[in-house]
This record gives C-alpha cells, structure tokens and sequence, in this order.
C-alpha cells in the first residue's frame, strides 16, 4: 500500500474529526443508535465474513483462546450493538467543564474537554474493537482509522461497511470510520508516522505490537493492554472466598489481559490451602507451573523457569510461588508486573491497605477478581482499552480518557502588564 493511499486516508479522517467536533450530542446519538440497529439486521452478513477469518486462523494453528477472540456469533453481535447503546446513553464529554475560576483581574479561565481529533487504532484479532472504537471515538467528537490484524479483516471491513453506510444515509461522510485493508508491518509503520494527520495512537494486542508502535511511532501513544496479574493469598484469607475468586480470575476467559496470571501465597497457609488450590485449577485444565517452596508442597508441579515471572500467558497456564509475608509480595509484583491488575485476598485490614497504597497498577483489588478491570464493569460502556501508563489515561478507557482538554477564557479589555 502507498503512502500516497494513507496520505488521502489521513487528509480524510482530519476533514472528517472537524465535522465530528461540531455535532451536537443528540445527533451522534442518533447515529449511534442507527449504528447499533444496524449491527443487528446485518448479523447473517457479518457471521458470513467472520466464517472465512476463523477457518483461515484454525488452518494457521492459532492458539484455541486467540480463536475466542476472534469469533462471532448472534450474541456476542447483540453485545457490540448493546456496548454503542451504552456509549449513547452516556454524558457526551465534549464541552464537558473541568474546571473554573475568576482570576483578581476579573478572567475567567475554565478548562473544557475538546476533541482529540483523529484517534488511530492499532489491534489484533478482536472484531468487538472495530464496533468500540467506532462508538467511542464518535461520541467524543473525533475520527478514527482502524488497522485491525490479518486475521480479523474481513470481519473488520464487513463492520466499518455497516457503520460508514449508516452515515452516508443519514446525510454525513462516512469518513468518521475507515479502515486500512493492507494489514502488513510496513504499512502498520507507515501508519505510526503519519503525525501530520493522526492526534492519538492506541494499540491494542500483544507485547510485541504494542513494543512496536511505541518504539517506531511519532503520534503520541497510549500504551494498553498487557497484563501479566498477581493475586497474593495473605495469611488471613478467607479461603471460602479466595478460592473462587482465584478460579474466576484465572478461567473465566484466560486469554485476555485481566486474567491473573501469578498466585503468591503466604507460606503461613501454603501447607493446608495449596494442594486444594492445585486439585481445584486442575479441574479446569491450567497447567500449574511453581517455584521450588509450592513443588516441595505439590511435588508433581512442573517447575517455573526465570522468564515465567514475566511472562503474560493469556492461556491456561498459571505460575505460583510461595512468600514469607507481605513485604515479599509487594516487592515481587513491583519486579515483575505489568502494571495492570493486582489483588490481595485477606481479611485484615491494614495490609489491604498497604496493598492498595504500595503496589502501583492501574487497578488494585481487595477480595475481588481481576477480570473485573474492563470499561463495562467499571460503569464506562464500552472501552477503548486498559492503559497501563500514567500520562492522560490510566485504567480501562473510556469517554472522557479519549477526550482531550483546552482552556477558554473570558475578558473584559484585559491585557498583560
């Protein structure tokens, strides 16, 4: 693919995120809603383009959970229309005020929430993006070009289709959403410098795309996504409680990035609770992988190697390891998480505290499960992504973390001394 080809793409989506900036929030509900209708009547035309993407990624020997990923039935189309309803109901950010104050010389300074602009989207093998993105970046008044991966193309295209025709018929470009067919690296890296046209680079997959775009892009990036999760079982855990919160954050859906993916166990309880914790994620198929304190309890735990301690599995697959007390925990997810999601499991107060106050993801839980780290859950409608960086967006993104803010100040003859 030319640069050429992106260039016009670009000009496009920049026209376009001027328009989208001026809609009031009734008309892009309106369309939204059209959207989400749409979704709906076209779900035979839609099932029939994710058919080919699935046989192609089975021949290909993907992984069984990157193939839930990409599959798409009548429920989860009811989902993606459901996820742009949400986005409609919720408050429109733009104009939003942040804050506001007079000055002693009589301005008044209010900072606003304004539009990013045009929000470009890197991802893998995830139709639902292509469907969140669009109601997201729509609401708060930009545009978006999507470059979703090889797997999930004709899914992507056959949604973008239906989006960009409910837009032409309803009297607007449809260049609020497009979609770039070639899904090779170099037109990926083609994409990541188009800075003249692009306000806001998001990827959303592996560690090695997102590796990628935030080494080789010159648009701002939002890192998103990776998560390699600890649970730490304190000493006071209800076991009643820890257990299936253990087996929900690890089973539930184990290839996406809130899944846990580290269990630390205080060694008080490691003796009487481990072998029960072991037997109940067996009965769900997870590899159990620990250092040598949990094998001396389960000896028939194959043994963890240096890079398990780092590495996000996103499959059935779970590492554990055996600490003295709190101090251990904390500092072991400070080595090696990922700064996404962690919890403690306990009943004492003070040191979920401390957990909260000394382990610094962007979300962290007392007696919960991980897989509660997603826009939806949090009351967001649907999201963008998890970011775990610290500048702009932190946590699952949604309307307000896609908008940015400018300030506007009101006078009266005013000028600078």
């Amino acid at each position: 693919m030319t640069e050429t080809y992106l260039e016009k793409l670009g000009a496009a989506a920049k026209a376009a995120s001027k328009v989208a900036s001026r809609l009031t929030t009734d008309r892009k509900n309106e369309i939204l809603l059209k959207c989400a209708d749409a979704l709906i009547e076209n779900t035979a035309g839609i099932l029939a383009a994710n058919a080919p993407d699935m046989s192609s990624a089975a021949a290909a020997g993907v992984k069984p959970f990157f193939l839930d990923r990409l599959k798409l039935d009548e429920k989860r189309i009811v989902a993606m229309a459901d996820g742009l309803r949400q986005v409609a109901a919720l408050p429109d950010p733009v104009g939003e005020a942040v804050s506001m104050k007079t000055l002693p010389n009589g301005l008044r300074v209010a900072q606003i929430r304004a539009p990013m602009g045009v929000i470009a989207i890197i991802y893998e093998a995830r139709p639902n993006v292509t469907a969140d993105a669009f109601g997201l970046c729509f609401k708060a008044g930009s545009s978006v070009i999507l470059r979703g991966g090889k797997e999930a193309i004709r899914s992507n295209a056959a949604i973008v289709d239906i989006f960009r025709n409910v837009l032409v018929n309803n009297g607007f470009s449809p260049d609020f959403i497009q979609i770039v067919p070639d899904t090779s690296r170099e037109t990926a890296r083609k994409l990541m410098q188009m800075n003249k046209y692009v306000d806001l680079l998001i990827p959303r997959g592996g560690e090695g795309l997102i590796r990628s775009v935030v080494e080789n892009s010159t648009i701002p990036v939002i890192e998103t996504g990776v998560g390699n999760c600890h649970i730490f079982v304190d000493e006071s855990a209800d076991m009643d409680k820890a257990l299936p919160i253990i087996i929900n954050a690890k089973t539930q859906r184990p290839g996406v990035c809130n899944s846990v993916e580290k269990l630390l166990v205080h060694e008080s309880l490691a003796a009487s609770q481990l072998p029960a914790i072991v037997s109940a994620l067996r009965e769900k198929c997870v590899e159990i992988r620990g250092d040598k304190r949990a094998i001396s309890l389960v000896p028939d735990i194959k043994p963890a190697e240096d890079e398990d301690w780092s590495t996000e599995y996103a499959d059935l697959i779970i590492a554990i390891k055996i600490v003295a007390d709190i101090d251990e925990a904390i500092s072991h997810i400070r080595a090696y998480s990922s700064n996404h999601s962690e919890a403690i499991l306990t009943e004492n107060y003070t040191n979920a505290q401390r957990f909260l106050d000394e382990v610094d993801s962007a979300a962290v839980y007392v007696n919960a499960s991980t897989r509660f780290t997603d826009g939806g859950e949090f009351g967001m409608g649907a999201e963008i992504g998890i970011s775990t960086q610290k500048l702009h967006a932190r946590g699952p993104m949604g309307l307000k973390e896609l908008a940015s803010t400018k300030y506007i100040i009101y006078g009266n003859g005013q000028y600078r001394k």
